[in-house]
């Protein structure tokens, strides 16, 4: 039988105080008494929109990506050159951006590194969604190349993979080392990367 929430509009708010939680402490280790403590409400009323913990884990994963995502690809398409809207997927994971993603870092990297060996449906959740960021990056790179703003030869999935790689490896050496060197210059190799396409 197909579960039924009571309420979407409780639902919908169970999930946003929820989400910086499963952000930073991940499914496994955010507990019911955290989200009871989170939202305020009790186990029966979190379960009577959710038919479990993992679905709470799932929704909220879902509400961070696309705040992440909103971000990124509205910050780029505002953008009049192709090549400032690639940099803008950069520019805007520099702290000093002060973007306002989730708190708890890149909700695509918190959940594979937690989920790649425990929970097949939340890998794949974020696979999905790394996959749609890097044909939007392709896409940008594409469409730079047929306005003659990148050259000809550019192979778009590589540096869409490179881009991305050196934004998720900045967050990494930040959040272990809390050094920002290692910050400035990933992001800085990337933007390098940018530069090197262009006509």
């Amino acid at each position: 039988m197909k579960f039924v929430p009571r309420s979407e509009t409780t639902r919908q708010r169970i999930v946003e105080l929820t989400a910086e939680l499963f952000n930073k402490k991940g499914a496994l280790g955010t507990s019911v008494s955290d989200l009871e403590k989170a939202t305020g409400m009790t186990r029966g009323s979190i379960y009577g929109n959710f038919p479990n913990k993992e679905a709470v884990a799932v929704a909220a994963f879902d509400y961070n990506w696309e705040r992440k995502r909103k971000i990124l690809f509205d910050g780029s398409d505002v953008q009049v050159s192709f090549k400032d809207r690639l940099l803008a997927h950069v520019l805007l994971h520099h702290p000093s951006a002060r973007t306002s993603f989730t708190p708890g870092g890149c909700p695509l990297q918190n959940t594979v590194i937690e989920s790649d060996d425990t929970n097949d449906l939340l890998r794949s959740k974020a696979a999905t969604s790394l996959l749609i960021w890097t044909q939007k990056l392709v896409d940008i790179i594409e469409d730079g190349i047929n306005a003659k703003e990148f050259k000809a030869n550019t192979d778009g999935l590589t540096i869409a993979l490179q881009i991305i790689s050196m934004i998720e490896g900045a967050s990494l050496f930040f959040r272990s080392t809390q050094d920002m060197k290692y910050v400035n210059r990933l992001l800085d190799a990337a933007k390098k990367i940018i530069d090197n396409i262009c006509v």
